[in-house]
């Protein structure tokens, strides 16, 4: 058994081995998505293919859609030449339920996969002619919030961005120059319009990668690259609209467990590849059953009943608290929390951080009690249900095979959303009080001690790929677990970087308490669990 075309034909010993395949006539859904395509996505990971796949697949299953997806990688182009087009891009879906059963479907809804590189004259030219086409509808984007940025860590543009600049859509060099030549495609083909849509982790990331297409079209039109009236089509939301979404669902890195029942099954070629770029892709996906997708309903070009499948349409504003309550309260820190400790107590799997009495009543609290007091509730979704899921459901799921390690990237970039904001909304609330935080200060400063690279045992471990990593690490450098240092001293610089933290932490009086629970945490050996139970209980 192998996960082609030529393989599935074969459907009986597919079904005897419990797999749901494709419901509709591929061939055809493919030549109608070819000939029409109305939805292209950009970012061929995981998340994609675990959950916008997925639901266009249970839409062709319905009759609801008769035609599927176009990918485009713009990163790692390895992802499509070693894992979509090998498997003509069919995918194998292990949905991992928290009542121990598994779902495993072949999902068949990408019908085309597209290499976005502009030094490709073959696969330019096809994304050119999907941009011209007056069916597309949208374009969406899973590219990470790193994707949506011209500027490198430091604040410089980045070289790439930079030389697009100046030599105009052509062939662009960087992901966002390639994706606004595209654009520009759409404007020369007649002014067509088209949804572009964020659906990446991040805070109102529509707005981020509406900032990005907009700089490369002002920048282009005053270097007289392109014609003067590109900008004002980028900027106009009847033209080219840049809705806010909110998405939700853990599709952690193929685990060799999952690889294992399918090779029992008699799959084969299902070994995961690590591409020259260090992405790891496999012919499947393991995934959580849990989904959420809450989108702007701002479609200039239409589209299709996406809610059958069920995803959220609603206005701007119910995007934003939703987003607001994922990101800020009810999931995000809670997960950062368990990553910088999990990390720090040598644990593998965040579903087992949740049998740790500490770390459990950890985050309970702060959920339950700093965060869901400053949580608007945006009507969609119920703020202590979303909370109750997460802890009871969602994280202590024993067949989530979700890492801390892999949660602990780029904490630097999350921690200004998923706790600042709360401590603003505390600042802001004269009700409530930010002395009140106790845990919040904690977190912080366990990211502080995290950043030495040493466990509770005294063990060096490998930091999580961050790109403030050079910055941030030399202010713990010379801090020994054991030894005396003075905190305040030590971390004065970082404390005062209002862009890790999102708030001054020396205007709310929090920065004291963090340099207090460093130096516990610092103690020695041991000193992380001791400064837990100190603090958590």
């Amino acid at each position: 058994m192998k996960l082609d075309h030529a393989s599935l034909q074969n459907k009986q010993q597919w079904e005897e081995k419990g797999y749901k395949l494709p419901a509709y006539d591929r061939c055809s859904a493919a030549a109608a998505t070819k000939e029409n395509p109305f939805w292209i996505h950009f970012g061929a990971g995981n998340i994609f293919r675990a959950f916008q796949a997925n639901v266009v697949q249970n839409l062709l299953n319905a009759g609801e859609l008769d035609r599927g997806l176009v990918v485009a990688e713009g990163f790692d182009y390895e992802i499509i030449e070693k894992m979509y087009r090998p498997h003509d891009d069919y995918s194998l879906l292990v949905t991992l339920k928290a009542d121990g059963s598994i779902e495993k479907t072949i999902v068949g809804s990408i019908m085309e996969s597209c290499i976005l590189d502009s030094e490709d004259d073959k696969e330019f030219s096809r994304l050119r002619e999907i941009f011209e086409k007056d069916s597309l509808q949208m374009a969406t984007f899973t590219i990470t919030e790193k994707g949506y940025s011209l500027v490198n860590g430091k604040g410089e543009l980045l070289a790439a961005v930079e030389a697009d600049f100046t030599a105009g859509p052509a062939k662009p060099a960087s992901y966002i120059g390639k994706v606004v030549s595209l654009l520009y495609t759409r404007y020369l083909s007649g002014k067509k319009p088209i949804a572009m849509v964020a659906m990446d982790n991040c805070s109102h990331n529509g707005d981020k990668l509406f900032a990005a297409v907009n700089t490369f079209a002002e920048k282009w039109v005053a270097n007289g690259l392109v014609e003067e009236g590109f900008a004002a089509y980028i900027q106009d939301k009847n033209c080219v609209s840049f809705p806010w979404t909110m998405i939700d669902k853990i599709t952690p890195r193929p685990d060799a467990s999952v690889e294992a029942m399918l090779k029992a099954d008699g799959l084969e070629d299902l070994e995961p590849v690590v591409t020259s770029k260090n992405t790891w892709v496999a012919p499947f996906v393991n995934a959580e059953e849990c989904e959420y997708l809450v989108i702007e309903d701002l479609f200039p070009n239409g589209r299709p009943a996406l809610e059958k499948g069920g995803l959220m349409f609603t206005d701007k504003e119910t995007v934003d608290k939703v987003e607001r309550m994922k990101v800020c309260t009810c999931l995000n820190p809670l997960h950062t929390t368990l990553a910088v400790y999990g990390c720090l107590l040598g644990y593998t799997k965040i579903s087992e951080e949740m049998k740790d009495p500490q770390l459990k009543k950890m985050v309970e609290v702060i959920g339950y009690q700093e965060g869901l007091p400053v949580v608007v509730n945006p009507g969609v979704l119920d703020p202590k249900e979303f909370i109750d899921t997460v802890l009871n459901v969602r994280i202590p799921n024993p067949f989530m095979p979700d890492t801390p390690q892999r949660i602990a990237t780029d904490t630097s970039q999350k921690l200004a959303i998923r706790f600042g904001e709360t401590i603003k909304a505390y600042q802001a609330d004269e009700n409530l009080n930010v002395a009140d935080l106790k845990l919040i200060p904690l977190v912080f400063a366990g990211w502080l001690r995290y950043l030495m690279g040493v466990d509770d045992n005294g063990n060096a471990f490998e930091l999580s790929p961050d790109p403030l990593l050079e910055s941030v690490c030399p202010y713990v450098a010379g801090v020994k677990l054991g030894e005396a240092f003075d905190a305040a001293k030590v971390l004065e610089d970082v404390l005062g970087r209002k862009e890790i933290w999102g708030v001054c932490l020396y205007c709310n009086g929090m920065a004291e308490l963090v340099c207090q629970y460093f130096t516990e945490l610092c103690a020695g050996v041991g000193a992380v669990r001791k400064t837990l139970e100190k603090y958590v209980g």
